[in-house]
């Protein structure tokens, strides 16, 4: 072999390597992306079987023929569409209230200047050492003395009062947009809240709907709160009412209802994932870059 074919068989070689290499990662991807559906598959299939047939065994992945009418009699057991717009409710103000709050208390300690800020940015992080088990008993007695003992209160009003977690992110995400426009628009006039409103909120949509998406997912999955603070069944949440198909006296324990109701209820995410999937991975890439 001449010397002069030695650079073409090693561009040749290495350009191999790397096809070689994507192989491999795909096939990596492929293989852990099947494994991780396997339990969502399992789900629809169970849904779509007769009662008798979900423990078979083998078990049938396949249904035949597919039971469509599990769908329609585990949505009339219990008033689901009355749990789906106590949840709905609860999730569209909570969704506001962290997102406006945290974003505004993130907005504070990234842009303005205070004695001990930064102290009191550290007390604020730590926290979230606090587990929830910890308050749950104070903060029942707190709103047991107002009154808000079965209603939406209290799964609603404390979101307006920001969440650390949230507020950390909005505040790495703010220290990267440029000083350089906040300064403009002061010599301009606006004051700290007009920069707020039309300069850093437009230019943190990823960063916001990363927030909200985190707690649209929490609060529409939220069990614990609901069942602290909810007794009368027509305030009950999806999370909340799915349990009942577990073993309750009135149906008894029937997987197949379950598996129906719990991909019903999965829906309004998969969807709020797939058509803010854009915002969500910048929000995710671009949160937390400069510290």
């Amino acid at each position: 072999m001449s010397v002069s074919m030695l650079p073409a068989t090693w561009r040749l070689g290495r350009s191999r390597s790397r096809l070689l290499l994507r192989i491999v990662v795909y096939l990596a991807l492929i293989s852990g992306g099947i494994v991780i559906m396997i339990p969502f598959f399992w789900m629809i299939s169970t849904s779509l079987k007769k009662q008798w047939d979900v423990y078979a065994f083998p078990p049938v992945w396949i249904p035949n023929p597919p039971q469509w009418q599990n769908y329609a009699q585990a949505l009339t057991v219990y008033p689901f569409h009355l749990y789906f717009l106590n949840t709905l409710r609860i999730t569209v103000l909570t969704c506001l209230g962290t997102t406006l709050s945290s974003s505004l208390a993130a907005y504070g300690f990234a842009r303005l200047r205070a004695p001990g800020r930064d102290v009191i940015f550290m007390v604020l992080l730590s926290t979230m050492m606090l587990p929830y088990a910890v308050t749950m008993v104070p903060l029942f007695m707190l709103f047991n003395s107002l009154h808000w003992v079965n209603t939406f209160l209290p799964l609603i009003v404390p979101h307006f009062f920001g969440n650390v977690f949230y507020i950390f992110l909005l505040r790495q995400f703010f220290l990267t947009i440029p000083t350089e426009l906040e300064q403009a628009a002061r010599i301009d006039g606006c004051s700290s809240l007009m920069i707020y409103r039309r300069i850093i909120l437009p230019l943190s949509v990823p960063a916001l709907a990363t927030v909200a998406i985190f707690q649209f997912m929490d609060s529409w999955n939220d069990f614990l709160g609901p069942l602290i603070y909810l007794s009368d069944e027509a305030k009950r949440t999806v999370a909340l009412a799915l349990a009942y198909f577990q073993g309750s006296a009135k149906i008894g324990p029937q997987m197949h209802l379950m598996m129906a109701v719990a991909f019903v209820v999965l829906i309004p995410e998969l969807l709020l994932f797939f058509f803010a999937q854009r915002l969500f991975i910048q929000g995710i890439v671009f949160t937390g870059v400069k510290g």
